[in-house]
């Protein structure tokens, strides 16, 4: 930690007897005396006024090394990569598993562009695996259960080795990676796909927080003075996340999947109430894939009721601690053993009974299983509800975007409760979502049934003799 003072008096040059540096610029820093040599008068008056402006600029010096607190940042600024591995390694503990992926993703761009030379790179694909996997991923230390790069602890390839090196060798000061061109170029390299296409908005956003955390995190460790994306004249995308309800199928194209989806095969039948909860209690993919039957309130007769707990996001094995290619975690957006209760409608308490009687729970009491046991993975339902859609939907409808992924169902579900007049409040209880993030995603829907609301109000006021 830099000890700072504004305690500075900066002296005349001295001369003295030296055939080599006979001039002397003296200072002293909280009463402490520094003082540096110079061959000629020129050089010593040089420094001198550099050391006055920093002075009169307010800057604060260093006590113990004398040096104002900018050229010591410049002095002892680490490589960017060396930044980089430790903010991985800071966020790491505390980081959900997808993060951890995705900031691995956004520093391994930014960082293949902070470097000085191209001269001797390695091909990308190489360089980006190297950071990726071995740079800014983390593993368990054995012996003492802490977390530490998984390029210490384990032998990379040689070609990721020298990848390794190559960065380690050209990657730019921190100090310099904050002059706007070279800032620019980053955000140039974060908007662009592994083509070299332009990225998703959201993606673009999202790797943009992830250097802008990056650089907080240098400004807390007093490696700059402050974050260089705040001067740069550059917004990311404006985002469209509204939903795009014409790709939305409405009930009666709903029904026609979930029926195509247990037509298809026997994994399809063991997967029809998994669909149904995504489409009957607007379940997002995670946490139907952490139900269990303890979750489950499914009475002979009437409305059930599901109290979710858990969610299993898929993930790779590498950003897990344990191994595994899931996260169970809490809800999200929710505190870790918050729970949501869903009341879920005849239709879907049938569902989940004939599932339970034919298919049973695994082991572990989960509703749904993978062909060889563990958790679903997107990559088997993706491929049911793919082959549901060419049985469902016309050829003209299947060529479209329509209920092109699982996830649609959700949609498909929460847009139903809104047009069924659901209160929007508990349209977003239910779904796990706040208001706020229910009207950025449902507005088109929300306003026509707040334009239905204002002629209930109509109404009413008309027959009290208001209106």
């Amino acid at each position: 930690m830099t000890v700072k003072s504004y305690n500075v008096r900066i002296w005349s040059i001295r001369q003295r007897a030296s055939k080599t540096a006979p001039f002397q610029v003296r200072w002293t820093v909280n009463g402490k005396v520094c003082q540096e040599p110079f061959a000629t008068k020129t050089l010593a008056d040089a420094r001198r006024s550099a050391l006055v402006t920093a002075q009169r600029a307010g800057e604060a010096f260093d006590i113990t090394t004398g040096l104002p607190v900018s050229e010591l940042r410049e002095a002892t600024s680490p490589s960017w990569y060396e930044h980089a591995c430790s903010y991985a390694l800071m966020k790491w503990p505390a980081s959900a598993a997808k993060h951890r992926a995705s900031i691995a993703e956004s520093l391994s761009a930014v960082t293949a562009s902070f470097v000085s030379t191209q001269r001797g790179a390695p091909e990308r694909a190489v360089l980006r695996a190297a950071l990726q996997g071995w740079a800014f991923r983390m593993v368990v230390q054995q012996d003492t259960g802490e977390h530490v790069h998984r390029k210490d602890v384990e032998d990379p390839p040689e070609d990721i080795q020298r990848a390794l090196e190559w960065v380690a060798s050209n990657s730019l000061k921190v100090v310099d990676v904050a002059e706007s061109d070279v800032v620019r170029s980053a955000l140039r390299a974060l908007s662009k796909t592994l083509a070299g296409k332009q990225a998703a908005d959201n993606t673009i956003r999202r790797k943009r927080a992830v250097l802008s955390n990056a650089f907080r995190y240098a400004v807390e460790r007093e490696l700059l003075a402050s974050n260089p994306l705040d001067r740069i004249d550059w917004s990311p995308p404006d985002t469209t996340d509204e939903v795009d309800f014409q790709f939305v199928p409405g009930p009666q194209q709903a029904r026609q999947l979930l029926t195509a989806v247990r037509e298809i095969s026997s994994r399809g039948e063991h997967l029809h109430a998994f669909f149904g909860c995504m489409y009957y209690a607007a379940m997002r993919p995670a946490e139907v894939a952490g139900l269990k039957r303890s979750n489950c309130k499914l009475p002979e007769d009437g409305w059930g009721e599901l109290v979710l707990s858990k969610s299993r996001p898929e993930v790779g094995a590498g950003w897990t601690d344990d191994g595994k290619s899931y996260e169970e975690r809490g809800l999200k957006r929710r505190a870790r053993k918050a729970t949501r209760p869903i009341p879920i409608p005849p239709v879907l308490v049938s569902l989940l009974r004939v599932h339970l009687e034919e298919h049973g729970t695994a082991p572990d009491g989960l509703l749904f299983r993978a062909v060889r046991g563990g958790r679903v993975r997107s990559t088997e339902y993706t491929a049911i509800w793919q082959a549901a859609r060419v049985k469902a939907l016309s050829p003209e409808e299947a060529a479209t975007p329509l209920a092109e992924v699982p996830y649609s169902l959700r949609h498909a579900g929460v847009s139903l409760w809104i047009k069924a007049g659901v209160d929007p409040v508990e349209v977003a209880r239910r779904a796990g979502h706040s208001p706020a993030v229910l009207w950025k995603f449902y507005a088109k829907i929300l306003r026509g049934h707040q334009d239905a609301s204002n002629r209930m109000i109509d109404a009413a006021l008309d027959a009290t003799g208001d209106g």
